[in-house]
């Protein structure tokens, strides 16, 4: 189960609406989106209460290999949820990695950590709860597995109690970070579940939670089900958060759940700015950071993959078989560029993504430096363009590359560019540093010609030589794509002779 943020509280009467679907079905494995809503009948209104993804396994049955069938998308939504749920997919495999990456790196304290014995402390083992819980028959699927939501409602209950011995009052759950079943426990098992307070901070707490199954009958040791990790802040009556003591950790593994708290904190605050904040809502440049190079990766290819699922492209112009579309969606003016060649899908996404080349056919790159190689998927660029600033100064971005192979038949290839602020490189005197909100190259196969599109998003009135092609007054933009046309076939050509 993907992290769960609860944007409201649900009341005793008030009615809980779900809806929920596969997204996308991969070899054995699918993704089910969650969409939950509560309604006051009384008054009428309705809100959104939380999002979740849930991964689901088919288990084979003997030595049989289970291959699930392909879900077909039909409406806009659906095709937008069926594109993006491969880039979730990518940062589940590697959000432990990520984690462990981080608490290595982490070496940070919380300065609160250096004020031991003030006043409204409290000692982290006075929060620590322990129960015991029986999976009865009602508890478990046909299978006899117990379900994945009870052990996630034993363990908010454990956790609660756990965050009212810190805070005195009720508090309210807001965050459920990422849920990973270990194994399944059954019928009969004991589960053990422990939580205690790892960490709080002004206005929140983290609780740490284990359970681990047991069967009674049988001698053999405990199994480890699940840990998580729960926030919990404390709402008054004007449903403003309240402020928290501050807890004092156990020496040792306290001292460790307690640093680690910190570290999660980060991952967490990283994740709901770069991924859940609307794009409208933040900056145009997120700093990049190695901690919060995973979500800026996904962001970057989402933000691309949103746009290219758009159904109300309008063609502009067609000059030389380029094609021109363009899309007002709210205050941002967004455009594609299309073109038909005759090369090889994956030639041209290894050309088209390796950004240093891009002058070669781009006029409006005057030159591009790499500056990081992230990964062998992402890397980040200076580019300096062409086009002055108001200021009579060229303009240069930092941007985040990410390129994509297709995950399934059909898929395009992608490259989705953003800007990005990079510590080590700060805006220089002679140049206007410019910002780019989401474009890129979507590739796909077709058989033996290959459709390439260009997208770019920005607000309106950003980039004067768009408007000017826009209205037919340039074809700027045909002569730029068919140069690219001509340095697809040429690279193509010279990798092809002996």
């Amino acid at each position: 189960m993907d992290d769960i943020y609860f944007e409201h509280t649900i009341s005793v009467g008030q009615v809980v609406n779900l809806k929920t679907k596969v997204n996308r079905a991969f070899n054995s494995s699918m993704e089910v989106g969650i969409h939950v809503t509560s309604e006051d009948l009384c008054n009428g209104k309705e809100w959104k209460v939380c999002q979740a993804f849930a991964t689901f396994v088919a288990q084979p049955q003997g030595n049989k290999k289970v291959k699930l069938k392909p879900v077909t998308p039909v409406t806009e939504e659906e095709h937008l949820e069926h594109s993006i749920a491969a880039e979730r997919r990518r940062m589940r495999l590697v959000h432990t990695d990520n984690i462990k990456d981080l608490l290595t790196r982490s070496t940070q304290q919380d300065e609160r950590s250096l004020e031991r014995g003030m006043n409204g402390e409290v000692l982290a083992q006075k929060t620590r709860v322990e129960s015991v819980e029986l999976v009865l028959p009602p508890h478990a699927n046909h299978q006899g597995n117990t379900f994945g939501g009870q052990i996630m409602a034993w363990m908010e209950n454990i956790a609660t109690i756990a965050a009212s011995r810190l805070c005195h009052a009720h508090p309210t759950l807001k965050v459920i970070e990422m849920f990973h079943f270990r194994g399944p426990s059954q019928v009969g098992d004991r589960l053990i579940l422990k939580a205690i307070v790892n960490n709080s901070f002004k206005d929140s707490m983290e609780v740490g939670v284990c359970a681990e199954a047991f069967c009674h009958d049988v001698d053999v040791p405990r199994r480890h089900i699940n840990s998580a990790f729960m926030t919990f802040v404390v709402l008054d009556e004007n449903n403003h958060q309240c402020i928290l003591s501050r807890i004092k950790p156990e020496p040792g593994d306290g001292e460790r759940r307690y640093r680690e708290a910190i570290a999660r904190r980060k991952i967490r605050l990283d994740r709901k700015y770069v991924i859940s904040c609307k794009q409208s809502e933040m900056p145009l440049s997120v700093p990049w950071d190695p901690c919060n190079q995973v979500y800026l990766s996904y962001n970057n290819v989402s933000a691309l993959k949103m746009l290219v699922s758009k159904t109300d492209w309008v063609l502009a112009s067609e000059i030389n078989k380029v094609r021109l579309y363009t899309l007002e969606d709210g205050k941002f003016l967004s455009f594609k560029v299309e073109i038909i060649i005759s090369v090889d899908a994956r030639e041209t996404f290894n050309l088209l993504s390796d950004l240093s080349r891009r002058s070669e056919w781009d006029k409006y790159y005057k030159e591009c430096q790499l500056l990081q190689q992230v990964n062998e998927d992402d890397a980040i660029y200076h580019v300096v363009s062409t086009v002055s600033s108001t200021e009579g100064k060229h303009q240069d971005f930092v941007i985040l590359a990410c390129r994509r192979p297709p995950c399934d038949v059909g898929d395009p290839y992608v490259v989705a560019f953003r800007s990005v602020t990079l510590p080590t490189y700060p805006p220089r005197a002679e140049y206007t540093r410019g910002e780019t909100l989401c474009s890129g190259f979507c590739i796909w196969s077709q058989g033996p010609r290959t459709k390439v599109t260009y997208y770019n998003q920005f607000t309106p009135g950003l980039v004067s030589q768009v408007t000017t092609n826009i209205s037919g007054l340039s074809s700027d933009f045909a002569n730029t794509y068919q140069s690219c046309e001509q340095f697809l076939i040429k690279n193509t050509m010279d990798s092809n002779q002996p």
